[in-house]
């Protein structure tokens, strides 16, 4: 499936980095462009698409994957085709970041795990693998891929221990994660989150230029 992409950041050009761009529940990429903005200077252009309706999947991502079929399986073929397009706009899969919060995070998390692929990194805002089930990605299928996960600590949409379970899956892929739970109870990202996120982009960035 496909869903139109707005673009903001570098010009295609001059970025060393695509990140695709996944909003949460009830937003749209104008809310992740805004959040970019808390971001420090870093020569990626953002890609975003944007979910029919606002939402990637109706019910919360702890219920059962089918529970929330045949709606989650669009979402995800939305962001595999936005990556073909990313790639078709010169940014492969090793120069592409997904970056998703809150339901997008959830939705990143889930394509990842279950189809693992040698992305530029990864930025996991709030969010974790859908389903009862944890998906079973390969050892080593995402090796030295670099991630920072960061949520809330009683977040009132996202179980700590969730999120805890998601790093453990992703550093068994081979992931390089730099993990953090705050304290607190507000559905938000942190000023750090995005310090710590713009670091991210810099040095793949330049570990992407210089390779």
């Amino acid at each position: 499936m496909s869903a139109p992409l707005q673009e903001w950041g570098a010009a295609a050009d001059r970025a060393e980095l695509a990140v695709l761009t996944v909003h949460g529940r009830g937003q749209d990429p104008a809310f992740m462009r805004e959040t970019s903005q808390r971001f420090g200077p870093a020569p990626v252009r953002f890609f975003a698409p944007e979910a029919e309706g606002n939402t990637w999947y109706p019910l919360s991502f702890l219920e059962p994957v089918d529970r929330n079929e045949p709606a989650l399986g669009r979402s995800l073929e939305v962001l595999d085709d936005a990556l073909g397009r990313i790639a078709r706009a010169g940014f492969d899969a090793r120069r592409t970041v997904l970056w998703g919060f809150s339901q997008g995070a959830c939705l990143v998390s889930q394509l990842i795990l279950t189809a693992p692929r040698p992305v530029a990194g990864l930025v996991v805002f709030t969010g974790g693998y859908v389903g009862t089930e944890p998906p079973g990605p390969e050892e080593g299928s995402l090796q030295g891929v670099p991630a920072v996960v960061r949520s809330i600590e009683h977040d009132p949409w996202v179980p700590r221990n969730r999120v805890e379970a998601t790093t453990e899956l992703l550093r068994r892929a081979g992931a390089d994660v730099d993990h953090r739970i705050d304290p607190g109870d507000e559905h938000i990202i942190t000023d750090e989150a995005c310090r710590t996120a713009t670091e991210l982009l810099v040095a793949t960035a330049a570990r992407v230029s210089s390779g």
